[in-house]
């Protein structure tokens, strides 16, 4: 079964997140924070997919993203930032420290669904 690690601080987003996810017959992790997903992160197998959101208490996305990849070296995990953040800069910024996609909240259920797919057939 595949794995997806969800990053986010709000409680509702976690529900809307995980409850899509959920019927595309995936494993959905989530953690409310930067800290307690690298913890986990270091002690479980990689997920197949990783959605983050940018504005978290502690770390945000763009410091977990890039400890992702340098600390752990993991580089062949997608990386979707999803986040209320959606200047241009923010999505630049957000692919530059290693991210492979971004969505801009709110988004269509549609748009989070078709993401998770591309990235989980490829």
């Amino acid at each position: 079964m595949k794995r997806i690690l969800v990053v986010e601080d709000s409680k509702s987003e976690q529900l809307l997140i995980s409850g899509l996810l959920k019927t595309l017959g995936v494993e959905v992790i989530l953690f409310e924070n930067g800290n307690l997903a690298l913890e986990w992160l270091q002690n479980n197998p990689v997920p197949d997919l990783i959605f983050l959101d940018i504005i978290m208490p502690d770390m945000s996305g763009y410091d977990l993203c890039r400890k992702i990849r340098t600390e752990l070296n993991l580089d062949t995990v997608p990386i979707v930032f999803c986040s209320t953040k959606g200047e241009e800069y923010d999505k630049f910024w957000a692919l530059r420290q290693g991210g492979n996609a971004y969505i801009t909240k709110p988004y269509s259920p549609s748009d989070l669904m078709k993401t998770a797919k591309d990235y989980l057939l490829a």
